[in-house]
């Protein structure tokens, strides 16, 4: 496809085959591969009425021999373990399921865009049982699916800064849910992303409860300046990035003070006359922030642009997918 072709947007495409395995009577049954297709569910279903569901998300990538190889597939399984146990879903496992995301991508290997592109990996887990009632009671039956994604390069246009609304009231979820990966998390951050942007134009909002930031709706949030990125401390308020650690380790490698600690607001807003402001997560793998706008005051992040270190960091994180840098740490998986 030639590069002036508008792409399609980030997972609106689907590849042809998805992987399928049913939890019944206390176990896993065996997984099968199949044509994308419509699922059958009761309307009684326990995810349709009690929100028993997470996912992952996660990347493969055709490496310059022609392999595809998985961005740390171990870490997104041992998450969404965590997810399941912290729904009480039944907790998928993690051969089984590493198993299906490899027979996805084999079933579909010639749909794998090249690079710049990728093949995003959603593998989803939803509670089945039906019954209407069940409102304390976890799901005894579920379902895991692998679906994949051809997506192409989130900044094809050019890396934009983005424009930040700084809420420093509200909470994106319940706080011990923060650290599971379910939909219910999104969508509680749906209704104020797009207040703040009919309000301000602002891309995302920086949940920011009692003037401690957070993250946003969708992105873990990171200050970078000259050696130095802090960021939050994990705690259960927020999700636990795989690209936030592997941007953390190589910011590491690279000689910067990583700082993870509760920091407030006004830190934020002080750190950004000079520093620099990041999102980082798997779609965008990390995206510049030119603008934080705090209680209706917009404070532009450092030049007000996209940072030359933010880009640097995202450059050698890319490298690392593509293959065209080393891989140090065994990111990069078979598939």
């Amino acid at each position: 496809m030639n590069d002036t072709v508008k792409r399609p947007s980030f997972g609106a495409v689907l590849t042809s085959h998805m992987a399928v395995a049913n939890f019944q009577d206390g176990q896993w049954g065996p997984s099968e591969v199949k044509p994308v297709e419509p699922i059958t569910l009761s309307p009684a279903a326990h995810v349709l009425h009690y929100a028993s569901t997470c996912f992952e998300g996660f990347k493969a990538f055709r490496q310059p021999d022609g392999r595809v190889k998985i961005f740390r597939m171990d870490m997104h399984i041992r998450r969404m373990q965590q997810s399941a146990r912290q729904l009480t879903l039944p907790e998928p496992d993690p051969e089984q399921l590493a198993a299906m995301v490899r027979a996805v991508i084999n079933r579909c290997k010639d749909e794998v865009p090249e690079a710049p592109g990728a093949l995003y990996l959603r593998p989803l887990l939803i509670g089945t049982m039906a019954n209407i009632g069940a409102a304390a009671t976890p799901s005894s039956s579920a379902s895991l699916i692998v679906l994949a994604s051809q997506v192409w390069d989130y900044f094809a246009g050019g890396m934009k800064p983005l424009r930040i609304l700084v809420d420093d009231v509200n909470t994106r979820c319940a706080a011990h849910l923060g650290v599971v990966k379910t939909g219910g998390n999104y969508a509680a951050a749906m209704a104020p992303t797009r207040e703040a942007r009919a309000k301000f134009n602002a891309d995302q909002v920086l949940f920011c409860p009692d003037g401690e930031v957070q993250e946003t709706g969708a992105a873990n949030f990171l200050l970078i300046r000259a050696g130095q990125i802090m960021t939050r401390s994990l705690d259960l308020t927020f999700l636990h990035g795989v690209t936030r650690d592997s941007l953390l380790k190589i910011a590491a490698e690279n000689g910067y003070k990583v700082t993870e600690r509760v920091f407030s607001v006004a830190e934020m807003l002080e750190w950004a006359k000079t520093g620099e402001a990041a999102l980082s997560g798997t779609a965008a793998i990390l995206a510049g922030v030119g603008t934080l706008i705090h209680r209706g005051i917009e404070h532009k992040v450092g030049s007000g642009d996209v940072g030359p270190l933010t880009r640097a960091l995202r450059t050698q994180l890319v490298a690392i997918h593509q293959g065209l840098a080393p891989d140090r740490h065994g990111w990069l998986q078979d598939s």
